[in-house]
């Protein structure tokens, strides 16, 4: 039972960071309709902008974190001026829209190969023994991941319920043409999707560093379980995202997790390496059963 609690924690953390890229990529379908398969890439770009700033420039950790958040948002705002505005000027299919973010994923995670090399990398950070709870072990890092995720949720909710600019995205994404009839400047409502999606997408990646080691195609192995988190919760709904988020991190810990207790039946256990199966395995039963997702698939 301490294994599998410990595998629950653990999974709350992964599910965390998934949650925080799973809002972003929501977000980007629901307002632009547009399934962008190098989300995954935006997030190991902003772990490795704030690995940058961490070992090259020197700079504290949170800076760092915010350094590479800030980049990682400029760059989109970049990408969204020269591809997908004019991809959507010309009216472009979503199939169209897919295969441009196939190839953007692709030109991401080699530029990173390139500049950063194909080893594992990690931050300059002091290590800090794990602290026990009545049996669980839980590092620094992950409660610092938990506790920065919640926070930059609970800011997401404020902004989308309570500003001018998240009741705009709601609109947008119920009904883009009635919101432009309305009076609502779309434009804007794009860029702050962007600037949105981007951010918590970067920071998500900086946050996954803390807990594990920096790989080029670390964001492109967390696609997936980003894709079964958005459908779980409904395509569309960043607190369903969440939620989906959450639900697939910690079934994939706890299916791999291979108690002592089970002795020679240990030999029949899912490996670790299986983990994304688990995600595969959840969207597949999701679009069987329930297509639209366990919540209302909108903002």
């Amino acid at each position: 039972m301490l294994e599998v609690l410990q595998s629950t924690i653990d999974g709350i953390a992964v599910g965390s960071i998934i949650a925080l890229a799973a809002v972003g990529l929501t977000l980007t379908y629901g307002i632009l309709r547009l399934a962008n398969f190098a989300h995954g890439d935006i997030l190991t770009l902003g772990a490795y902008l704030a690995f940058l700033a961490n070992t090259t420039l020197k700079l504290d950790i949170w800076l760092s974190i915010a350094f590479g958040s800030a980049i990682s948002i400029a760059l989109v705002l970049i990408w969204e001026k020269i591809l997908w505005q004019p991809l959507r000027a010309k009216k472009a299919t979503a199939t169209t829209m897919m295969i441009v973010s196939i190839g953007l994923a692709l030109v991401i995670r080699n530029a990173i190969v390139l500049i950063w090399g194909a080893k594992p990398q990690k931050y300059n950070l002091p290590t800090f023994s794990a602290i026990n709870v009545l049996g669980l072990e839980m590092t620094r890092n992950k409660m610092v991941v938990i506790v920065a995720a919640i926070a930059i949720i609970v800011g997401l909710y404020y902004l989308l319920q309570n500003t001018k600019i998240g009741k705009a995205m709601r609109a947008v994404a119920d009904n883009p043409e009635l919101a432009k009839v309305a009076g609502i400047d779309v434009n804007a409502v794009i860029i702050w999707t962007w600037v949105i999606a981007g951010g918590m997408t970067a920071f998500g990646g900086s946050m996954y560093g803390l807990i594990t080691n920096l790989r080029p195609n670390m964001g492109w192995f967390l696609i997936l379980p980003m894709f079964a988190a958005v459908i779980l919760g409904g395509i569309g709904n960043p607190y369903g995202a969440i939620a989906g988020a959450l639900i697939v991190g910690i079934s994939q810990e706890v299916a791999t997790t291979c108690p002592a207790a089970l002795g020679e039946l240990q030999k029949y256990c899912i490996g670790t390496d299986y983990k994304l199966g688990v995600g595969l395995v959840i969207m597949i039963l999701v679009l069987l059963f329930k297509p639209q997702g366990l919540f209302k698939g909108t903002i």
